[in-house]
C-alpha cells in the first residue's frame, strides 16, 4: 500500500484515491530537480531580507547583534525545515503546508493554513514588488531618469503618487513567465539568482577591507529584547523553503530532491544573512544605516560609489527572484485548496499546453499587481511573518501527529530528534510571534475571521471530501 494511501486510511481526511490523482503524473509537469529546487529556495531567501530587512532589523532594533537575530531566526526556520522535508518526501503533491495539514489535522485546520498562506505569499509579492520598483529607480535617476511622481509610486499624503507603475509591470511580467511553464521559470530564476549571489560576495568580500571593530560596540544596545525583535522583523527573508515546498508536484524525485533543496537552500542562506550583516554594521554604525537600501548606502558611505550601483543592481535581481518564487508560491496553495474544493474549481484548472495552473497564476498576478500598484503596504509586511510562523507552528505540530498515530508508514527523510525538533520548532516560533507588534496579532485575526466566513459560507459545503460523505450516506439509503 503507497504512503498516499495509507495515510488518507488512517486519518480518514480524504479518500485515498484523491491523494492518488494528486500525486500522479496527470497533474502538474514534473521538471524540477535537487538544484532547481536549492536555487528557488534561494531566489525567495535572498532578497528583501538581505539587501532592505538587514538594515531595519540593526537600525532599529538589534544593532551589530543583528547577526544573532539571524541565527535565532535561522535556528527556528531550520526545525521547522526538518519538518517540512519529511512531509515533502512523503506527501509530495502542491500545497506546503496545506497539504500537510490535510493530511493530518483535517480540512478545516488545512483551510486556516491555506487562508494564513494566501496572505503570506500576496502582501510578501506585493511588498517585494514596491521595494523592487524603489530600487528600479535609484538605478534609474543614476542615469539621470527620474520618472514623473504619478507613476513612481503609490499614493501618500504630499508626495503626489497615483500608481506605482514598475511595481504593477513587474509582477505582470512574472505573472506571464509563470504562465508559460515552470521549466522557464526555473531557468529565469537560477540565471537572476547567479547574478545576485555575485552582487552578495562583492559586498562580503570588498566591504570586509573596510569593516571598523569599533562599529561593533554596543553589540546589542537593546539587549535580548532587541535581538528577539530583530529575529521577529527579518524572519520575512526565511520563506524561500516553503514555497520550495509548494512546487512539490513539478519535482522530478520528490522523496529525494524535496529534503536536498529545502535544507540546502535554509544553510545556504542563513550563512550569507550572517556574513553580511556582520560586514554591514562593522561598515557604518547601526544607528547611521540607510533603511531603504542599507547595502549600497554603506557603500556610498565610505566612498565606494561604483560598488554601490552594482549592488543595486544585485538588488533589483535579487527582488526579482523573490517575487517569482512567491507568485508561484502562491498560484499553487490557490491550486491545492481549489482542487479539494474549498475554492471554485477554476483555480484548479491546468492548461492543456503549459501544464500550468493558468487561472490562479493570472488572478494573483492581477491582483497582487493593483495592491503593489496602488497601496503603499511596506507598513504591513509584519502580516508576511506572523502568517508564516503560524504555518511553520501546524506544520511541527502536525508532524508530532503522524509520528504517533502513523509510525509504520515509509519515510524517505525522516527528521530527525523526534519530538525534540518539532518541539523547539514551535516554542520558536511561536516566541518569535509574540515578539511582533500587537497591530500586526489584530490584522491578523481580521484576515483569519474573513477566511472562517468563506470556509462556513462556501468552502465546507463544496468541499470533495464533503461531497464524497452525502454520495456515501445517498448509498447507504
Amino acid at each position: 500500500m503507497s504512503n498516499g494511501t495509507l495515510t488518507r486510511q488512517i486519518f480518514r481526511r480524504k479518500p485515498a484515491a484523491m491523494l492518488m490523482t494528486e500525486a500522479g503524473g496527470g497533474g502538474l509537469k514534473r521538471a524540477l530537480g535537487a538544484l532547481d529546487l536549492t536555487m528557488l529556495g534561494i531566489g525567495a531567501i535572498v532578497g528583501a531580507g538581505i539587501f532592505v530587512l538587514t538594515g531595519v532589523a540593526a537600525a532599529k532594533y538589534a544593532g551589530p547583534a543583528v547577526t544573532l537575530s539571524f541565527v535565532v531566526s535561522g535556528f527556528a526556520c531550520a526545525m521547522a525545515a526538518l519538518c517540512y522535508a519529511e512531509f515533502a518526501a512523503m506527501i509530495p503533491i502542491a500545497g506546503s503546508a496545506y497539504s500537510y495539514s490535510y493530511a493530518t489535522m483535517g480540512e478545516l485546520v488545512a483551510w486556516i493554513i491555506g487562508w494564513d498562506l494566501v496572505l503570506e505569499y500576496a502582501v510578501g509579492a506585493a511588498a517585494v514588488a514596491v521595494g523592487w520598483s524603489g530600487y528600479l529607480q535609484v538605478i534609474l535617476r543614476g542615469f539621470g531618469i527620474a520618472l514623473p511622481n504619478a507613476i513612481a509610486h503609490a499614493h501618500r499624503a504630499g508626495a503626489g503618487g497615483v500608481i506605482d507603475l514598475p511595481a504593477l509591470v513587474i509582477v505582470l511580467l512574472i505573472s506571464g513567465v509563470l504562465y508559460g511553464g515552470i521549466s522557464e521559470s526555473a531557468r529565469l530564476n537560477s540565471v537572476i539568482v547567479a547574478i545576485k549571489l555575485g552582487a552578495i560576495a562583492l559586498v562580503i568580500v570588498a566591504g570586509a577591507f573596510y569593516v571598523r571593530p569599533a562599529n561593533w560596540s554596543p553589540f546589542a544596545p537593546m539587549g535580548w529584547v532587541g535581538v528577539m525583535k530583530g529575529a521577529a522583523v527579518i524572519f520575512f527573508a526565511y520563506i524561500g523553503f516553503d514555497a520550495v515546498s509548494t512546487a512539490a508536484e513539478e519535482v522530478i524525485d520528490p522523496n529525494r530532491d524535496l529534503p536536498i533543496g529545502i535544507l540546502a537552500s535554509l544553510f545556504v542562506c542563513t550563512a550569507l544573512y550572517i556574513m553580511v550583516a556582520a560586514v554591514l554594521t562593522g561598515m557604518v554604525p547601526a544607528r547611521t544605516i540607510d533603511l531603504n537600501a542599507p547595502l549600497a548606502s554603506a557603500f556610498v558611505h565610505r566612498g565606494l560609489n561604483a560598488l554601490s550601483g552594482i549592488i543595486s543592481l544585485g538588488a533589483v535581481a535579487g527582488l526579482t527572484s523573490v517575487l517569482l518564487v512567491l507568485l508561484l508560491g502562491q498560484s499553487r496553495v490557490f491550486f491545492a485548496i481549489a482542487r479539494d474544493g474549498l475554492l471554485p474549481a477554476a483555480f484548479s484548472r491546468i492548461h492543456p499546453r503549459f501544464r500550468t495552473p493558468y487561472i490562479p497564476t493570472t488572478l494573483t498576478g492581477i491582483a497582487v499587481g493593483i495592491t503593489a500598484a496602488l497601496l503603499p503596504i511596506q507598513e504591513i509586511a509584519e502580516l508576511t511573518n506572523i502568517g508564516t510562523l503560524f504555518a511553520f507552528v501546524l506544520v511541527c505540530l502536525g508532524l508530532m501527529i503522524l509520528r504517533w498515530i502513523a509510525p509504520e508508514m515509509r519515510r524517505p527523510f525522516r527528521t530527525p530528534m523526534v519530538p525534540m525538533v518539532p518541539i523547539l520548532g514551535v516554542v520558536f516560533c511561536l516566541y518569535l510571534m509574540l515578539s511582533l507588534p500587537g497591530v500586526t496579532w489584530i490584522r491578523f485575526f481580521v484576515w483569519m475571521a474573513i477566511g472562517f466566513g468563506i470556509y462556513f459560507s462556501y468552502g465546507r459545503y463544496h468541499s470533495r471530501v464533503a461531497a464524497d460523505a452525502d454520495r456515501g450516506s445517498a448509498a447507504a439509503d
